[in-house]
């Protein structure tokens, strides 16, 4: 089992920046990915950033150019958040994705930004 503890969020203005931490528990000793998810009222949740364990990444294109994810220590993932829109708010969650004979799915408790003036 995987704990996924995340920190950071909180009321930003658009424009402004933001950064998230997630921290896993333990070493992966197999392949993953790890990343971040978001829901927004009345959406579906859906795909930010991720970052596989020999770093490659990905974003959402509504995202690309603007958030950076990266990894701070081997169990630590930020994702650095930039010019905030009011459409970036939402729940963001961490996802880790073990894969492999490991294989596992785990999820953040997720942590509130909301972009206003």
């Amino acid at each position: 089992q995987v704990q996924l503890v995340e920190s950071g969020g909180g009321l930003a203005q658009p424009g402004g920046s933001q950064r998230l931490s997630c921290t896993k528990s333990r070493s992966i000793p197999s392949a993953y990915v790890m990343g971040w998810h978001r829901q927004a009222p009345g959406k579906q949740r859906e795909l930010v950033a991720t970052i596989t364990s020999d770093g490659s990444t990905n974003y959402a294109d509504s995202v690309k150019g603007r958030f950076t994810i990266s990894r701070a220590t081997s169990n630590t993932v930020y994702l650095q958040m930039g010019s905030l829109k009011p459409e970036d708010t939402a729940i963001y969650y961490c996802n880790l994705v073990v894969l492999g004979t490991s294989r596992g799915d785990y999820w953040g408790q997720g942590t509130q930004v909301t972009v206003s003036s």
